[in-house]
């Protein structure tokens, strides 16, 4: 399936094809700092897929429990998460999208949930939570 997107404002536009089958949920902290929420949905595509028009800014973030480094992309005008990939020179294996900047995000049905025992226990309670079409 071919995805593709934007950051927040605009400046940075993404595109692959991806297996919407691989789309997952991420509880672990450190996607839970990383988001400013309860986790990340993502989306792992093949590296020789990725175009990104614009230049997103990249930090290098040690993961928790592997110690593995990971690039963290962003974009530097509006701060909107894009993408994760080892760190080195040149086009990576691959890289994991983040599912919320994707024009398709409503044809990606998570199949698997990772690092469940750091999940947030009210996330399985949602279904009973008051909902409101609009911020009302």
């Amino acid at each position: 399936m071919k995805v593709n997107g934007a950051c927040a404002c605009g400046a940075i536009t993404i595109e692959a094809e991806a297996d919407p089958e691989k789309t997952q949920v991420c509880h672990c902290t450190d996607c839970q700092t990383a988001t400013g929420t309860t986790f990340r949905v993502s989306l792992p595509v093949p590296g020789a897929t990725l175009k990104v028009n614009g230049k997103p800014k990249t930090y290098i973030k040690t993961t928790a429990e592997s110690g593995r480094p990971r690039v963290q992309a962003f974009c530097g005008q509006c701060g909107s998460p894009l993408y994760s990939t080892s760190p080195g020179e040149g086009v990576q294996d691959a890289y994991v999208l983040r599912v919320g900047i994707l024009r398709q995000r409503d044809q990606l049905t998570p199949r698997r949930q990772i690092w469940w025992r750091s999940a947030q226990p009210w996330v399985t309670q949602l279904a009973a939570v008051p909902k409101h079409e609009k911020q009302g």
